[in-house]
C-alpha cells in the first residue's frame, strides 16, 4: 500500500498525483489520509475534550476533495481514504507499519514562505521505515531520467533496488550518481596521491555495484556518472533534470540528522524534483 499524506496545501496536491501515479505504475492500493491536528485544542482542556464537528467537517472536505483527484488524475487507481486526529508527525508513521512507501508534501499548511522543507516532512523522512517521497508543489516536466545516488554503503543497495524499479515502471534512464572528494592531504606537494588511480578506483565502485543491482532489470539505460564534486551539489544538480531523485539512508542516531545523514538531508532541502529517501 502507498500512504499519501495531505493537508489541503499545494505541496499535498502535488504529492497527491504523484502517489496515485506511482500506486498505478506498482499495482498498489493508494490510501490518502488527512491528520487532524489536535494537539493546539487540547491546550489547556481535559484530554478527553471533544474537537468542534467544523473542524473535522473541515478534514473530511479535503479527504473528499483529493479523492476526487485522484480518481480524475489516475481512474485505474484503487483508492481509499482515512480521518486521523493526533499529532501529525505520529499520526502518519502509525499509518506506515503496513505500507510499502509514504509520500509527503515538502511543505504544508502550517509552513511559511521561506521555508525550504516543513518540519514534518523531515521528521518523517527521518523516522518511517518505509520509504519516504517527499514532493515539492511546483510541476516540473517530464525529464525521462531517474537519478541515484551510489556510494559504497550497505544502505546504497536499498536504494539502488528501488531506483531500478522506478526507472523500469516509467520507462526511463538511470543515472547512477556517485561523488567523491579530495582528502585534504591530497594537496600536500610532499604526499603522493594519483587522481587517475582514485577516479578508476570509484568508477569500480560504480560498476560493481550496478552489475550486483542491475541483474533483474537488464533493458534499463544506465549512465555512469563519476564525479569529483560534493555529493550535495551534483545531487541537487542531477535532479535538475530528473523525474525522481533516489538517495539511501542508514537510519542510525537519535535525531533526524543522524537518521537522514547529512547528505539525504541537504538533498531534501535543496532538490527541485521528488526525493525518495529508502531506508535499509
Amino acid at each position: 500500500m502507498i500512504i499519501v499524506g495531505v493537508d489541503g496545501s499545494v505541496a499535498s496536491r502535488a504529492a497527491l498525483e504523484w502517489a496515485a501515479g506511482d500506486a498505478v505504475r506498482r499495482g498498489l492500493p493508494l490510501r490518502i489520509v488527512h491528520v487532524v491536528d489536535t494537539s493546539w485544542y487540547q491546550v489547556g482542556k481535559r484530554p478527553d475534550a471533544v474537537l468542534p464537528d467544523t473542524v473535522l467537517d473541515a478534514g473530511r472536505q479535503v479527504l473528499r476533495d483529493f479523492e476526487a483527484l485522484a480518481r480524475e488524475r489516475q481512474p485505474g487507481a484503487e483508492v481509499s481514504t482515512e480521518l486521523v486526529r493526533g499529532q501529525p508527525t505520529e499520526a502518519l508513521r502509525a499509518q506506515t507499519e503496513s505500507a510499502a512507501e509514504l509520500v509527503v508534501g515538502s511543505r504544508g499548511l502550517g509552513g511559511f514562505a521561506g521555508a525550504l522543507l516543513g518540519s514534518v516532512s523531515m521528521h518523517l523522512a527521518g523516522h518511517v521505515h518505509c520509504t519516504v517521497v517527499v514532493v515539492h508543489g511546483e510541476h516540473l516536466p517530464a525529464a525521462g531520467e531517474v537519478v541515484v545516488g551510489v556510494d559504497d554503503s550497505p544502505e546504497c543497495e536499498a536504494a539502488l533496488a528501488y531506483a531500478y524499479e522506478q526507472a523500469e515502471l516509467r520507462g526511463a534512464t538511470l543515472r547512477a550518481l556517485h561523488a567523491w572528494q579530495l582528502p585534504v592531504h591530497a594537496y600536500a606537494p610532499e604526499v603522493p596521491y594519483d587522481l587517475d588511480e582514485v577516479r578508476a578506483t570509484r568508477i569500480q565502485l560504480v560498476r560493481d555495484r550496478l552489475k550486483d543491482a542491475g541483474r533483474d532489470h537488464p533493458r534499463i539505460s544506465v549512465i555512469e556518472d563519476v564525479q569529483c564534486a560534493h555529493p550535495v551539489d551534483a545531487l541537487t544538480t542531477a535532479a535538475e533534470h530528473a523525474d525522481l531523485l533516489v538517495v539511501g539512508s542508514h537510519g542510525r542516531g537519535a535525531v533526524e540528522s543522524a537518521l537522514l545523514g547529512s547528505v539525504s538531508r541537504n538533498v531534501l532541502h535543496h532538490a527541485r524534483c521528488p526525493v525518495a529517501v529508502v531506508r535499509t
